[in-house]
């Protein structure tokens, strides 16, 4: 992989990270009309997040299964989730918001620190 490849799918991989957690934290506040403008969103991000990290793992590690990576896809997954979730559940704002948190800042520590 070149090195041009290689910036452009971690820039794409953040910049789908951070529209996730955006819609995610905007599907809590957001009027019921554009809950399928917001999932359409979220959902695209999530997609553009698996397959730009689907070809990292591949480039660096050869699919090779590692802890961390484990870890990092249940929290893409939690997260992905969490956007549909908060328009059926506005009670539980508070907790979707705390998961939202736990997942993005779980997700980040386990590709900084690769504890196992």
């Amino acid at each position: 992989m070149n090195p041009n490849e290689l910036s452009t799918l971690h820039v794409v991989h953040v910049a789908a990270a951070l529209v996730l957690v955006g819609y995610t934290f905007y599907a809590l506040a957001a009027p019921p009309d554009a809950r399928k403008r917001v999932l359409i969103w979220t959902g695209s991000a999530a997609l553009v997040m698996l397959l730009t990290g689907l070809r990292m793992w591949q480039e660096f590690y050869g699919f090779a299964p590692a802890g961390w990576l484990v870890v990092k896809f249940i929290c893409w997954l939690g997260l992905a989730g969490l956007s549909g979730i908060a328009f059926r559940r506005r009670g539980n704002a508070c907790l979707i918001e705390w998961l939202a948190i736990v997942f993005a800042v779980t997700a980040v520590a386990m590709v900084y620190l690769k504890p196992f």
